[in-house]
């Protein structure tokens, strides 16, 4: 990361301006907001509906091509295409004095396509549908703030690139290799997952690594079973103790078997057996370390005739607490102040694709979405009023940082 641009960060500066064209504009279209809102919640977009990614895709685009951003789909047979939006002074024929800024947010939701939950409704305080905070409203909160920045004549002071992808939920296997290679052309990014009740915004993130881990052993009869029988549930066993074994909450690790299955039966001896390990873990290379211990522990046999393989299934490398991060934060903290908007600096367990970019060294800020809950279940809800205050706050944060 360039010294300059530490250097701006950590400077001390006299209070930032605001421009009140940003707040009027999206309190004047506070109604265009929450259509757009409703719209977007009522397209099913489970991530393996493609279809209804794609619907999603298509939709957005309209919003973008109106603020004359370059929009390319990236094409995808098993997921649903990526949406790539450039602002008019993006690209390698652009003036490369501008700051490179990299937003992204996903159009998937974790409810699956036959779910009954596909409605949006509201009351007086709260609205509520799948993805609504994970992360649909983040979306529009992203789109309303470049069409405030639009309306107030500053669309143009920094190279945008905005990344619809279609996959997080699922770890996001095909997306990550673009967040990547967006994430090593730019200065800094921002996630608009949604924000905390208490006004968080995320600084920091830890990692994660969920694994399948498979032990076969020796089918037989229980009644015929000797002390020394080849049972996989029995070998699974010592290794989930061994795994347990690794939970080490001061260094911020967390080792948790979440599922076991295995056998056919209670009088027969179980040939295979099986569990689905998460692990979570705060510093950089804390994964490659796990994985040592972890292939240790799969390695190893405590009962005879038995025999165990990993699979990870999905990871995210960690999102620290960076200097650079905490400067970047108290810099939107400051906006938030001059706004009237309370922020405060948060360290989520879950992971996002935040954690992707981060793994290139570039400093990024998440949960700049619109205040919420209850993700990932029917009662899935946002605060109405963190739309147009997040909108606010972020249309603010791209104008002045």
């Amino acid at each position: 990361m360039p010294a300059a641009f530490f250097k701006t960060l950590s400077m001390r500066q006299r209070p930032i301006p605001m421009n009140p064209a940003i707040t009027s504009y999206i309190n004047d279209h506070k109604s265009e907001m929450f259509g757009l809102l409703e719209e977007l919640i009522c397209i099913q977009s489970g991530s393996r509906n493609k279809q209804g990614i794609d619907r999603v895709g298509k939709r957005i685009a309209l919003e973008m091509e109106a603020m004359d951003f370059t929009c390319e789909f990236q094409k995808e047979t098993e997921y649903g295409d990526h949406l790539i939006a450039r602002s008019p002074d993006s690209g390698p024929d652009t003036n490369n004095d501008k700051k490179q800024i990299l937003i992204t947010g996903h159009m998937d939701t974790v409810f699956p396509f036959d779910t009954p939950f596909n409605d949006y409704k509201e009351d007086e305080t709260r609205c509520f549908g799948p993805g609504v905070a994970d992360m649909k409203g983040g979306l529009v909160v992203g789109i309303f703030a470049l069409k405030a920045l639009c309306h107030a004549g500053l669309i143009h002071k920094n190279a945008i690139t905005f990344i619809f992808n279609s996959d997080e939920e699922i770890g996001s296997p095909s997306s990550r290799k673009l967040i990547r290679e967006e994430a090593q052309k730019i200065d800094l990014a921002y996630v608009l997952e949604a924000g905390g009740l208490s006004g968080e915004i995320v600084s920091g993130r830890k990692g994660n690594m969920s694994i399948c881990l498979e032990v076969e052993g020796e089918a037989g009869h229980a009644a015929f079973a000797g002390k020394n029988k080849a049972s996989a549930i029995l070998e699974l066993a010592h290794k989930t103790i061994a795994i347990e074994h690794l939970n080490d909450p001061e260094k911020g690790i967390s080792a948790n078997v979440g599922t076991i299955e295995g056998g056919l039966g209670p009088n027969t001896i179980a040939q295979h057996a099986k569990a689905a390990v998460d692990f979570r873990y705060l510093t950089m290379g804390e994964d490659e370390r796990l994985k040592t211990k972890i292939n240790k522990i799969v390695a190893g046999q405590t009962i005879p005739g038995t025999r165990s393989k990993m699979t990870i299934n999905s990871s995210r490398p960690s999102m620290p607490q960076t200097r650079a991060n905490t400067e970047l934060f108290n810099k939107i903290k400051a906006i938030g102040d001059e706004l009237g908007i309370h922020v405060a600096a948060e360290l989520r367990q879950g992971v996002s694709d935040a954690n992707i970019i981060a793994k290139e060294g570039i400093p990024v800020i998440d949960g700049l979405g619109p205040i919420g809950a209850k993700d990932h279940s029917e009662d899935e809800y946002i605060q109405k009023s963190s739309m147009q205050e997040r909108s606010i706050l972020f249309g603010n944060i791209l104008a002045c940082i």
